[in-house]
């Protein structure tokens, strides 16, 4: 019998190329029918939550996502699946604290201040969506093209701050 990280290096690799190939259920498939291996893997952890939120079962996606930024904490892609979970099945506040938990380590990433940006917006907490809108900006110019169409700004877009700061000339 092959040790097991060989084991669960196969099958992360496995999951990664059905996730290439568009295949979100087969992928978890994959991942769940080995779960003795996934739990203590958190690129396994992270790989079955990503496909459930792929496949857009994000109260299923949850539990692995949560388990993964236990084992990574400094990843990233883990919060921002993890918040984009939780935004969707109505845990706004635990969307914003993952994401608060992954500026922590990644404050110049700004993709994190821009989601994070969109959740206090939706959570009506105007000053700390403009302050995350304005950091996203300053690391990257290129967020405000998406402004426009981002419906969780819809509640900010008659407030002249916003209609400022989204207004800048380029």
């Amino acid at each position: 019998m092959p040790p097991r990280n060989t084991r669960t290096s196969r099958i992360i690799r496995e999951a990664e190329g059905y996730l290439e190939l568009g295949l979100p259920d087969q992928a978890a498939e994959c991942l769940k029918r080995r779960p003795h291996l996934v739990a203590d893997s958190g690129r396994a952890c992270y790989l079955l939550g990503e496909a459930l939120r792929e496949g857009e079962r994000y109260h299923e996606a949850a539990p692995p996502l949560e388990r993964a930024a236990e084992l990574l904490p400094e990843d990233m892609h883990v919060h921002l699946a993890l918040a984009w979970c939780y935004k969707r099945t109505g845990r706004l506040e635990l969307a914003i604290q993952s994401l608060e938990n992954a500026l922590e380590s990644d404050p110049r990433e700004a993709i994190l201040h821009y989601n994070l940006a969109c959740y206090w917006s939706l959570a009506r907490h105007r000053r700390r969506a403009l302050r995350c809108l304005g950091r996203a900006l300053d690391l990257d110019i290129n967020y405000l093209d998406l402004v426009p169409y981002e419906s969780d700004f819809d509640t900010m877009r008659d407030d002249p701050e916003f209609q400022e700061l989204t207004s800048m000339i380029v």
